[in-house]
């Protein structure tokens, strides 16, 4: 193809790409496009290219061993056929996830892309197709999710040696964030330069905040997200989580997403709001036509208590994970109980109109892949509804204190994941193997580190 015609076709991809893009882009040239990918901890990885180089009808290759990785970066052999042949797989630009990387020196693009073998078909293991397969189920019985994700997250200074402690950031009176300034507008105001730069960078990039608070930790921040799409929110989670990140650097901070990043202060939760619409009505299918719950409402919970019990490490994927959901709460439940209005509760219906009618999921925590919490979330809820199960009572009071409390950490989650034929079924038998043994090598990993509380309180007192 000569110059002139690329050129062209060039300018007509362009021409294509969404209307926020066009005015972020404002008549410059677009210099770079990035193609990547989530991985399994929800991270992007890809390949950057000069503009003139993509082609949206092209296709990209990255090794199928980048799956084969734990969160440090060590390999893990698995019983996988010729896993050391790090076979290519295929990315295929998903243009409508097409937006903005505003915090570039250089007008750029980025593009989730999609994933298929070689020979044709989806990758099970890509998250993204995890999240996929769950959704398809829910439309071959003519229905649509629809969710909408909470983000808390940590600003913090800058952490450059991980020996010390994670501190809260200095806010523009001079003075560290303090805790248990919960909802509180000066405290919101305090890192009102990073908010507002996390403004920016989602207005660029065409996405919609619906609100920002100060949560109960030290520079603990939630953002809340328009309910919609899963796939899309998925996507926008993911996109966050890098805004975030560099808007917090831009001004001279961290911004963290681990489970529970400071002792003594609240952990960080993705909270997951869920509802079932019919897709030939639109109508919200957890209410009767009076405005009652419905059984679908009902088997739902039903299902999340029954399977998520199985499912906890795609919602608690670290070590840390398991500080945040204690018996002590911190507005992170450690069961799956359900009651109206109840924050204790791991599963809570908050109040709403019965079109509104949704089913909380406050146990996912915020170092989670968004891909694969939705997908596992979800994938609960449709068992439930499928096989019928009945969820126990309402509780009525405050929860602490269960018979069925959560794993208290991550080994005792992967021993119940194990086992979790019904939900393996759901996500993918390949998928769950592999997800499985990354995890089981990340405890493991964790398991040989001695931590400054061992050396200080252990080297001379035992």
């Amino acid at each position: 193809m000569d110059d002139s015609k690329a050129a062209k076709n060039t300018r007509a991809w362009i021409g294509d790409l969404p209307e926020a893009f066009q005015e972020y882009l404002a008549g410059r040239r677009l210099e770079e496009v990035e193609c990547i990918i989530p991985d399994l901890a929800g991270t992007s990885r890809g390949k950057a290219m000069p503009f003139y180089k993509f082609d949206p009808a092209g296709r990209l290759y990255l090794p199928i061993s980048l799956f084969y990785q734990t969160i440090s970066g060590e390999y893990v052999d698995m019983e996988i056929e010729n896993q050391w042949r790090e076979s290519d797989v295929v990315l295929i630009p998903d243009m409508d996830s097409a937006t903005a990387v505003p915090w570039a020196d250089e007008p750029t693009l980025q593009i989730i892309c999609d994933m298929e073998l070689r020979e044709g078909g989806p990758l099970g293991i890509a998250p993204r197709n995890v999240l996929r397969r769950v959704l398809e189920l829910y439309s071959g019985d003519g229905l649509e999710p629809v969710v909408a994700p909470e983000l808390e997250f940590y600003l913090t200074k800058p952490n450059i040696d991980p020996n010390e402690e994670i501190e809260p950031p200095i806010g523009r009176t001079g003075r560290k964030g303090a805790s248990r300034q919960v909802y509180s507008m000066a405290a919101v105001d305090e890192f009102g330069s990073v908010i507002d730069t996390i403004y920016d960078f989602a207005e660029e990039q065409g996405f919609h905040i619906d609100t920002v608070i100060q949560e109960g930790g030290a520079g603990q921040i939630e953002i809340n997200l328009q309910h919609g799409d899963p796939l899309r929110l998925a996507d926008q989670v993911f996109f966050f989580k890098r805004t975030i990140r560099e808007a917090a650097l831009k001004n001279g901070m961290f911004a963290t997403f681990m489970a529970k990043p400071i002792r003594d202060q609240p952990g960080s939760a993705m909270h997951l709001h869920q509802s079932i619409r019919d897709r030939a009505t639109g109508q919200n299918i957890f209410s009767n036509a009076d405005g009652s719950a419905s059984e679908a409402f009902y088997h739902f919970i039903g299902g999340s208590q029954r399977y998520l019990m199985q499912a906890v490490p795609l919602l608690a994927p670290y070590v840390n994970s398991y500080r945040r959901i204690t018996v002590e709460g911190q507005s992170a439940p450690a069961n799956l109980e359900w009651a109206a209005d109840n924050r204790t509760t791991g599963l809570r219906i908050p109040h709403s109109g019965p079109n509104a009618r949704r089913v909380e999921n406050r146990v996912i925590g915020m170092d989670c892949n968004p891909y694969l919490a939705i997908a596992t979330s979800l994938a609960c809820g449709y068992l439930g509804m499928k096989h019928k199960v009945t969820p126990r009572d309402e509780a009525l009071n405050e929860v602490w204190e269960t018979e069925d409390s959560l794993p208290g950490s991550l080994n005792a989650a992967l021993n119940l994941f194990a086992d979790a034929d019904e939900l393996k079924s759901v996500l993918g038998e390949e998928f769950c193997q592999l997800y499985f043994d990354i995890k089981s090598a990340e405890n493991e990993e964790y398991q040989r580190e001695i931590s400054p509380w061992e050396r200080q309180h252990l080297l001379l007192n035992v």
